[in-house]
């Protein structure tokens, strides 16, 4: 998706090709593309910012949320595992998910910060269950 800009000559070679007037000149009374490509020009401005464009800052915002990932910070993985980071080292990240139990977890496993509360709201959720 990131790359849609490649396929942008691609779809102005079969728009071209397949228009009703031929290239030679003969065609009587040649018209303007430009209504034929309205729709084509909607359809992209539509997509890019509906679609395009919020993933763009989606991105961008897990991207800076985990360049400002430290030690202390509650995580959540992808895997769905709570933890608290106790170091890291480069792209690795070693979690402590239980007292004791320290894991290490790529950066790219993390799927987002979880607050102290939601962690321990969860602890008493678990020692109330039993």
């Amino acid at each position: 998706m990131r790359h849609l800009y490649l396929y942008l000559p691609v779809l102005l070679t079969f728009l071209l090709t397949s228009c009703d007037t031929p290239l030679g000149g003969k065609g009587g009374g040649g018209g303007s593309m430009l209504p034929g490509l309205i729709p084509f020009i909607l359809i992209f401005a539509l997509f890019y910012f509906l679609i395009l464009r919020p993933q763009q800052k989606q991105s961008r915002e897990k991207d800076n949320m985990l360049k400002s990932l430290k030690r202390g910070d509650g995580i959540l993985t992808t895997g769905g595992i709570y933890g608290k980071i106790t170091s890291i080292t480069g792209d690795v990240l070693s979690v402590e998910i239980a007292k004791g139990l320290i894991v290490k977890v790529s950066r790219s496993g993390i799927l987002g910060t979880a607050n102290a509360s939601d962690e321990e709201r969860k602890a008493k959720e678990g020692k109330s269950d039993k």
